[in-house]
């Protein structure tokens, strides 16, 4: 079985990203539901958690695609949705009709990303956090380096909220810094001190899959927070695929990566 803990729906306007000309990088970017299945039978994916797609610095755009993705999630059992939200005070009023639909069938997720600005400092926090505690969600949560995306920084959240809300940490610290803080013991530490705190490899560098496989082994548990994410149609399916396949050689250890751990996070048809 393949369970895919993180891709979009949507296609995003063109956008002069870094000073250049207008560029729509994603090119396998999905507006249709339709689509998006056509993916998952091609893929052979069984279940995926879908999110809006974002990336322009518009947040209407990315608000824009949370009916798209609970209509996908309630017209196909094998998907659930992630609602996106901000904790931005200009987005309080966008995020307040977001949550309108945290209790609608499929919603398993509330996304967050400070990729486009914010930090772990935004007055909405508490108000997305106690959605995600009364509707039993999980908040997934995007890191990169540096800025509000920074695993130094996203890393408060889980300290903050992680003791009663899972919270899925996207591209497990985002690079070599990230990788190395949270293999070397900070992931465990949070695991080993109750916080309900998850990850996926997108994107991960090479080395980080295999040494985290080799830590969890070690140290005897994290075997039941890693996913397997695409990240499409950011991310490359197959790679992503055959990376994590090759280091997560153990069958018990495939079965919670590619399925169990999903169904923890994801799961069920509320």
């Amino acid at each position: 079985m393949i369970y895919d803990a993180h891709r979009h729906l949507g296609v995003l306007p063109a956008y002069p990203f870094y000073g250049g000309p207008p560029v729509k990088p994603a090119v396998t970017a999905r507006a249709t539901i339709a689509e998006l299945l056509a993916d998952l039978d091609r893929e052979g994916t069984d279940r995926a958690l879908v999110l809006p797609n974002y990336g322009v610095p518009d947040p209407d755009v990315a608000f824009g695609f949370n009916d798209l993705v609970v209509e996908a999630a309630q017209r196909d059992d094998r998907i659930r949705a992630g609602l996106w939200v901000s904790a931005r005070e200009r987005d309080t009023e966008r995020t307040a009709r977001a949550l309108e639909l945290a209790g609608e069938p499929g919603v398993r997720a509330l996304k967050l990303s400070f990729l486009l600005g914010g930090g772990v400092e935004d007055p909405g926090l508490e108000t997305v956090f106690a959605a995600a505690r009364a509707h039993d969600l999980t908040v997934h949560v995007h890191t990169s380096p540096g800025a509000g995306s920074d695993i130094d920084q996203v890393g408060k959240l889980v300290e903050r909220f992680g003791d009663d809300v899972r919270i899925h940490l996207v591209h497990f610290g985002g690079g070599m810094s990230g990788h190395i803080k949270l293999i070397g013991s900070r992931f465990f530490d949070w695991i080993a001190a109750g916080k309900q705190v998850y990850t996926d490899l997108s994107w991960a560098i090479g080395f980080a899959p295999r040494w985290l496989v080799t830590e969890i082994d070690r140290r005897g548990l994290g075997h039941d927070r890693v996913l397997f994410a695409s990240d499409e149609p950011w991310g490359d399916h197959a790679g992503e695929l055959a990376r994590l396949r090759a280091a997560a050689d153990d069958a018990e250890l495939t079965k919670a990566v590619f399925e169990t751990n999903f169904d923890t996070l994801y799961g069920g048809t509320r």
